[in-house]
């Protein structure tokens, strides 16, 4: 009994605040304002999600461009991290090269590290590059950080398969990359779509960096973009609190909807 308790309380206290923001986001300004608040919307509108979708003002604008944005960064980053992930997983689970467990766990070591001691040294390395404020510069950043987690997803995958699909292939006349792309990747799609999710989840989710990295709205992420309305701007809270709904709808629909994905590549990166 205890223990339900417990999960109802932590699941109130997870929900609540998501409950407040869909709340205000369904009102109008004068309702959300009120001096009695409405724990539930009197009269619900959509009128703030219409004006951040179609409005003309600033703000809104602001609001779609940043959106843009975000599917940008968050869809390149997705692309590149599995592409190059697939590839340096396949070579270490499948090849023998010298320094190959060396290079390997090299690269997993650095999952290690805390993410934002590498931020100073990666904002001068792209602006001696002159790629800040740059989609390519966020990109790239992105890709460095969840590569190693996508290599040793798609690691397991690639060791846990059977090494009689791939010699049958080689005996065929096939080559090593064509066994790669016509055997060994169909195998790995669970794989490859798990690690994929993940990446862009992760990417959704980062606030630090694109604020380090990006200057103005032209490049600058959902979520940063909404951070920045809160502190600069006079914008009704009706209307921040539609924008961060948006923000959170995207990786909850992904999540909820791919969820037995995300979980067999979280359980693949957490076992040998």
């Amino acid at each position: 009994m205890k223990r339900k308790i417990g999960v109802f309380l932590v699941v109130v206290w997870s929900l609540l605040p998501i409950y407040w923001a869909l709340k205000i986001s369904l009102q109008t300004e004068g309702d959300a304002r009120a001096a009695s608040p409405q724990y539930i919307p009197l009269h619900p509108t959509f009128d703030n999600y219409k004006n951040l979708l179609s409005g003309s003002g600033d703000t809104a604008t602001g609001i779609r461009s940043s959106l843009l944005n975000i599917v940008i960064e968050c869809g390149a980053a997705t692309i590149v991290t599995v592409v190059l992930a697939a590839l340096a997983a396949y070579a270490f689970a499948r090849m023998t090269f010298r320094g190959h467990t060396l290079l390997f766990y090299g690269v997993l070591v650095t999952m290690a590290f805390p993410a934002y001691t590498t931020l100073i040294p990666l904002y001068r390395l792209m602006s001696d590059l002159y790629l800040v404020n740059t989609y390519t510069g966020v990109v790239l950043v992105y890709v460095s950080g969840f590569l190693p987690l996508a290599t040793w997803v798609l690691h397991n995958y690639f060791s846990g398969m059977p090494a009689s699909i791939e010699e049958a292939g080689l005996i065929d006349g096939a080559n090593r990359l064509q066994v790669f792309w016509h055997i060994m990747l169909p195998l790995a799609r669970p794989g490859i779509i798990s690690t994929a999710l993940i990446t862009f989840l992760f990417a959704w989710a980062q606030f630090l960096f694109p604020l380090v990295l990006t200057t103005d709205t032209s490049t600058q992420p959902l979520t940063v973009v909404i951070a920045s309305l809160q502190g600069r701007h006079v914008v009704p809270v009706t209307l921040l609190s539609a924008a961060g709904m948006i923000a959170i709808a995207v990786p909850a629909v992904v999540a909820l909807v791919f969820n037995r994905y995300i979980v067999n590549g979280l359980l693949a990166g957490s076992a040998k």
